[in-house]
């Protein structure tokens, strides 16, 4: 395998997450910010995708859209429609788009949940930041061993010497106690 190929899991659908994956919260955007709390509470989801008659995606609303647009305008939750609130113009992935690309533009643009559509822009998965962690965590570990075993060996000398200095004064001590 060069360099310049993926490693295996490297897509969106190559992820154990992603077959694993409750399917999004969705609903209409005519549904009220009361009705769609409670099911994002129901399930205990942080968001959910607004989606049109033929499950095409036209937005999200996330906690944060809920407490800034509208708890923070004293709106009234009953009357106010998730269409009024939600995200518009939102990112989304494909299936076979790299899991890296997408961390990193998650990370880049500031946002935490990426839904990830079919050709004809219907909800299939949605990965939030969190679900690129299992994802990483190898990488993380396997750089920090290159780094520790590079260290050591660049600073080998000085584990030399004091080693040797370890040695001598332990020598000494056994040669002192036995006067």
């Amino acid at each position: 395998m060069s360099t310049d190929e993926p490693r295996k899991g490297a897509r969106l659908m190559d992820r154990p997450e992603y077959t694993a994956k409750f399917h999004p919260l969705t609903g209409p955007g005519d549904m009220t910010v009361t009705d769609a709390v409670a099911a994002m509470k129901e399930r205990n989801y942080g968001c959910i995708i607004i989606v049109d008659a033929d499950n095409r995606v036209e937005g999200i609303v996330t906690e944060r859209d809920i407490m800034f647009k509208l708890v923070a305008r004293n709106s009234d939750p009953e009357k106010v429609k998730l269409s009024e609130i939600m995200t518009r113009e939102i990112r989304t992935a494909k299936e076979t788009d790299y899991v890296l690309d997408w961390l990193r533009i998650m990370s880049n643009e500031r946002f935490r949940r990426l839904p990830v559509v079919d050709s004809e822009n219907r909800i299939q998965a949605l990965f939030t930041q969190g679900d690129f962690v299992s994802y990483t965590w190898p990488d993380l570990f396997m750089q920090a061993r290159g780094l520790a075993k590079a260290t050591v060996i660049g600073k080998f000398h000085y584990f030399l010497i004091g080693g040797g200095i370890l040695i001598y004064v332990l020598a000494m001590i056994v040669v002192v106690s036995a006067v």
